[in-house]
């Protein structure tokens, strides 16, 4: 695992809010074939910060997409993206922030910060890594080892 991936990973986890976004391209193409059965994947699987200002930059670098589902980290939906419709209901004050913000980056009034996102199977990774790593310290303190 590189260093690139334990900082966006720490950078998403300081936020204290995240989850994960789903992109569906517009176009039809899919990503590499990510199934068991040989299917290819229709969506893109992001781990992102939930911010409304990392949402609103995420939705604007992925504009051309289809829709957009974003979820908290247990994988409840927060909001959807369709044509650029907000759709559910991720808090009147939170679908305020990302709209505001979203218009200031259409209209050229503020420029799309760094989105805080990584692709989900390094996420996975990660987290499998920290999984194995706290089982590895809990075995050697069982064992006297450590």
């Amino acid at each position: 695992m590189d260093q690139k991936t334990i900082d966006m990973v720490n950078r998403i986890m300081d936020t204290e809010r995240m989850g994960y976004a789903y992109v569906y391209p517009a176009d039809g193409k899919t990503m590499e074939e990510g199934h068991p059965m040989g299917e290819k994947n229709p969506r893109e699987e992001y781990l992102v910060a939930t911010t409304p200002e990392n949402l609103a930059d995420f939705i604007s670098s992925h504009h051309d997409a289809y829709r957009i589902t974003v979820t908290d980290i247990a994988d409840r939906p927060l909001l959807e993206i369709n044509g650029g419709f907000i759709n559910g209901s991720p808090g009147t004050g939170l679908r305020t922030e990302i709209l505001t913000r979203l218009a200031q980056i259409q209209t050229g009034e503020k420029a799309a910060g760094e989105v805080l996102q990584l692709d989900r199977r390094q996420a996975d990774a990660y987290f499998a890594a920290e999984d194995r790593e706290a089982a590895m310290a809990e075995y050697g303190m069982e064992f006297g080892m450590g």
